[in-house]
């Protein structure tokens, strides 16, 4: 009875690491397709070297390495894999959690520093020519019905296309400093409720890992290469 259930959990962690690692694939290669076809100019200057892309390829590539480690120690039945699977989960958790809290005690200070780097990179936007490439601004302006960090009058004599509304007859009133806020109270309860299963998933994935690593000791297979 005890092998059948470790063995239905040996193939349930194979199958579920393998399923990640078709997701991280997915993701990795869309960050390089952004990447090939799309030159993204960055929000603000704090994030230049996170765009979307580049934050989907490194997302992709996270995903599809943990979940390689956990599929190729549960399938081998290997304890150092299975550990540092283990080990991956516990800092990523770590991490994830330690996001969280600073996001709240910090909130404030957080908006301030948004809506600074925001201005900064607008100014930096101004001077481009956002004809030749599509913009981590226009993106926004588009998705979120927005103009500028707080209007319109923010771009001054140079007001990007993805501004107008009605062939540039008028533009977007509202800007999107308020927006970006407005989506994140809205959304704030399903995010959470996300990050919730984030971690319970992570904390499944360390309970399984643990639990192969110790019956594998116990049992007298020792180290497996």
């Amino acid at each position: 009875m005890t092998n059948s259930c470790l063995k239905c959990l040996k193939y349930t962690m194979c199958v579920a690491n393998f399923l990640c690692f078709i997701c991280g694939v997915a993701v990795m290669g869309f960050g390089i397709f952004m990447m090939v076809n799309f030159k993204l100019a960055a929000l603000t200057p704090s994030l230049a070297s996170f765009n979307v892309a580049n934050l989907l390829l490194i997302s992709g590539i996270i995903i599809t390495c943990v979940s390689f480690l956990g599929f190729l120690g549960a399938l081998k039945e290997n304890r150092c894999l299975l550990l540092t699977f283990f080990l991956m989960l516990f800092f990523l958790l770590l991490v994830e959690l330690t996001a969280a809290c600073l996001l709240l005690m910090h909130e404030h200070q957080i908006s301030a520093w948004v809506e600074k780097d925001l201005n900064e990179g607008l100014a930096e936007a101004k001077g481009k020519k956002t004809d030749e490439f599509l913009s981590e601004w226009d993106l926004v302006q588009e998705t979120f019905d927005c103009c500028g960090v707080h209007n319109v009058s923010d771009w001054g004599d140079n007001v990007p296309k993805s501004c107008c509304i009605s062939q540039c007859s008028t533009y977007r009133s509202k800007g999107c400093l308020d927006r970006l806020k407005n989506w994140f109270e809205e959304n704030f309860l399903s995010t959470g409720i996300s990050v919730i299963v984030l971690c319970v998933i992570e904390v499944l994935g360390m309970c399984f890992a643990m639990t192969l690593f110790c019956h594998i000791s116990t049992s007298g297979l020792g180290y497996k290469l």
